[in-house]
């Protein structure tokens, strides 16, 4: 076999020994005669056999002069070191190995048969070209320093990985140019420079087999397993999504074991919690606490004794347990972090904080099976990785504490997509500021000349809703308390009972009659101050338990108060918005796509929604009015199927209520600014604050000369003040009258003067239902009432 086969490359290569005999031909006058002797014993073996000065390719010949290599490099590879030095003699860029020490044949042994030997971090796909960069040095001077290091990994006795770092000796080699390689200018080499990655290019500049490789290299080997293994901690703590990633922990692991050399060994987390004083579990893929075992947190007198308490979190130094067995014993089982190890099957451990200048973050644990393996001598390994560890800590802590502000931003102060890059702008304004050591200032986020837009649906008589299960409520808890004071006058007749039960009376005469904004607080107050108290004293009465157990027994335990009317009215008025939201939230990712705007829901009793759309918002010169009136469009027909949505799912809540919707229109351009105290974008100016004031009044306002209210069940009303706004939306619902949204019934209303607003109308259509979501027939309000309760 040649070792040339299948090997695309600009050398031709060929073992030989001629550099190295050449400087035993200079040893021959030499004035020690055992180095002269030796020189010339050398030289009678190439003598005798010359291919191996002039070169050889076929791999056969190395087992042919097995013998005779060994004796010219007696002296490289010396017997009395041979046990101690891990040395080869190899053919480059490939793992043939010719000659070896004593030692490196003995790790091969050891690391067992089916142990396959590679160079690391040699870039196999780049072969050809460090092969050009190495050429391009020899003979041509131009050194590119192209130097990687290479290593072994090697598993020993135990299994566990060690690492070998290979230093390269090629001053047995030589490289001479062929006949048809090109010789290789300056103007070559620039363009070479540029262009590492061109394989084309290296491949013109040095054409295959046009350069002969003669000789061989020595490689001196090293064990770095130490160093690697730190190296090995510090690149994986670099890495992103650490506590998402499943093999991180099992190859944190491996590391770890490398480092203190035996297999026995797994390592955990605790963070360090200082506002409470308690340890808590580290979230994420096969991360574990030893610490706390199956607990989440534990405080710190729980999980440590008082003197690992001050080691670990007063010095912050770290401390070992290297018998757990017999610490536990002395102990009696008292310390918590010996008991919770003994408990685990843990025999030795090493607990190590994770502390920098601020003060303690976390616990690093490190446990084994086995006793006495982990100690303080051997914990003195982890001076160099703590470091590393701190560090990475530190970033994680830092992102965590991101994260948090980052989900609070977005679920509790969200700033819309729209108009993000405005915030985001400013935010680099004020980084850049305060970098150049100025006082940074978080500018007024504005946005001028942008339409507004408003919609809700209201839920209808929801006040009067309330007060009726308030009202049946309080009525049932005072007649089960009536109950048990009717049964204790039977036993004993006690003149307390007797005004007991007519207050009860005179509430009862109250709730059904003239039920008042604080009649609620008036009997609770009496039920928790008198009544209840009376009945937990009355509980000691056999006769009145089951009276007694049956009024507490309907007390909810969040509100403790009897909670089921209006339970079920909370329940829907949660379900309604919940899916209201939804629907309208869903919407709004189509509308988005159409033309980018500002948009912000709020829930109340029913849903409401503003939206802004202008040129300033999208930060591009592409507004045009077309976009306003298709969002005006948008908005209408969404308003209707939210409609249809609600009267499709009624059924399915615990209370049947109505809804109501209402467009405001505005045709005024106006600003909006970010309140920062508030965290809400609002108007600006006196005249745009009219707009405000129009939208907390309007649905509660009343048609001119009437007492009807212009928002209507089963009607949506659209309010305006100009006639522009008028023929516009008379124009969206002859067209969505086409498609049956709407019916035919419309009507324009003057509406009352409202406090500092005159002038409003509205136009007012009847929405058409489908009883069922691919249902094809139409219904007004009254129909489908009447259908469903058919």
């Amino acid at each position: 076999m040649d070792i040339n086969d299948n090997i695309d490359s600009p050398l031709i290569i060929k073992v030989s020994f001629n550099k190295l005999l050449n400087q035993y031909k200079d040893l021959i006058v030499a004035d020690n005669d055992f180095i002269a002797t030796n020189a010339r014993r050398v030289l009678k073996i190439a003598e005798d056999n010359p291919i191996l000065r002039d070169g050889f390719s076929d791999l056969k010949l190395l087992n042919t002069y097995e013998k005779e290599i060994e004796g010219i490099l007696q002296d490289s590879f010396s017997p009395i070191l041979t046990k101690n030095e891990i040395k080869t003699a190899s053919v480059p860029f490939q793992d043939v190995i010719f000659n070896s020490s004593k030692r490196f044949k003995s790790l091969l042994k050891t690391a067992g048969d089916d142990f396959e030997l590679q160079i690391k971090n040699m870039p196999t796909d780049q072969r050809y070209i460090i092969a050009c960069t190495i050429i391009l040095n020899f003979c041509y001077g131009y050194n590119l320093n192209f130097k990687r290091p290479f290593f072994y990994e090697i598993p020993d006795a135990n299994g566990i990985m060690r690492y070998y770092k290979i230093l390269y000796n090629a001053d047995f080699t030589e490289i001479v140019p062929k006949k048809n390689a090109p010789k290789i200018t300056q103007e070559d080499y620039d363009e070479l420079l540029d262009n590492f990655e061109n394989i084309d290019l290296w491949r013109q500049k040095f054409p295959p087999n046009s350069y002969e490789f003669k000789g061989f290299v020595i490689s001196n080997i090293f064990d770095v397993t130490d160093d690697q293994s730190i190296s090995n901690i510090k690149s994986s703590l670099i890495g992103e999504d650490k506590r998402k990633d499943e093999s991180f922990m099992n190859s944190f692991y491996e590391i770890f074991r490398s480092l203190f050399g035996f297999k026995n060994l797994e390592v955990g987390f605790s963070i360090f919690n200082e506002e409470e004083g308690s340890f808590e579990r580290v979230y994420g893929v096969g991360m574990n606490s030893f610490l706390l075992n199956k607990e989440e947190k534990l405080s710190c007198g729980d999980a440590l004794c008082d003197w690992s308490y001050n080691r670990l979190i007063k010095e912050k130094s770290y401390f070992s347990v290297s018998d757990v067995d017999r610490l536990y014993k002395l102990s009696e089982g008292q310390a918590p972090h010996i008991k919770v190890l003994h408990d685990q099957g843990f025999k030795s451990a090493i607990f190590a904080p994770i502390a920098n200048d601020d003060g303690l973050m976390g616990i690093l644990e490190i446990v084994s099976t086995e006793p006495k393996v982990l100690n303080s001598i051997i914990a003195n390994k982890l001076v160099d990785v703590m470091p590393f560890i701190v560090s990475a800590v530190e970033r994680s802590k830092n992102e965590e504490e991101n994260l948090i502000e980052a989900i609070i931003q977005k679920e509790c102060t969200s700033i819309h997509p729209s108009v993000h890059w405005k915030f985001e702008k400013e935010a680099k304004n004020f980084i850049k500021a305060q970098m150049n050591g100025n006082e940074p200032s978080f500018n007024k986020i504005a946005f001028e000349n942008i339409y507004p837009l408003y919609g809700q649906i209201d839920i209808k008589g929801s006040s009067d809703a309330r007060n009726w299960a308030t009202q049946q409520d309080l009525t049932l808890q005072l007649n089960t308390i009536k109950q048990v004071l009717d049964a204790a006058s039977d036993l004993e007749e006690l003149p307390i009972y007797e005004q007991y039960n007519y207050q009860i009376n005179e509430f009862l005469n109250g709730l059904s009659s003239n039920f008042q904004v604080d009649s609620e607080h008036q009997i609770s107050e009496f039920i928790k101050e008198d009544a209840e108290p009376l009945l937990r004293h009355l509980y000691i009465k056999d006769n009145l338990k089951d009276l007694i157990d049956n009024y507490f027994n309907k007390i909810d335990d969040d509100v403790d108060v009897l909670y089921h009317h209006r339970k079920h009215y909370d329940d829907t008025i949660a379900l309604i918005n919940k899916e209201m939201a939804a629907l309208l939230d869903q919407k709004q990712v189509e509308a988005q796509l159409m033309y980018p705007h500002y948009f912000e829901r709020f829930k109340t009793d029913g849903v409401e929604h503003n939206m802004y759309i202008g040129e300033s918002i999208t930060k591009e010169d592409s507004f045009n009015p077309i976009y306003l009136y298709n969002l005006r469009l948008w908005q209408l027909q969404v308003m209707v199927e939210m409609e249809n949505s609600y009267y499709q799912m009624q059924s399915e809540f615990p209370v049947a209520l109505d809804v109501a919707s209402m467009i405001l229109v505005f045709n005024q351009p106006l600003s909006i600014s970010f309140r920062m105290d508030e965290k809400h974008f609002d108007v600006d100016g006196t005249y745009n604050a009219r707009y405000e004031i129009v939208k907390k009044r309007v649905d509660k306002a009343y048609i001119k000369g009437t007492t009807e209210r212009v928002t209507q069940k089963g009607k949506i009303s659209i309010v305006y003040s100009q006639k522009e706004d008028e023929r516009e939306y008379m124009r969206y619902i002859k067209f969505l009258q086409s498609k049956k949204y709407l019916d035919d019934d419309v009507e324009v209303v003057e509406l009352q003067d409202l406090q500092a607003v005159t002038g409003l109308k509205a136009i007012r259509a009847s929405v058409l239902y489908h009883k069922e979501k691919d249902d094809k027939a139409f219904y007004t309000y009254d129909d489908l009432m009447k259908e469903i309760k058919a």
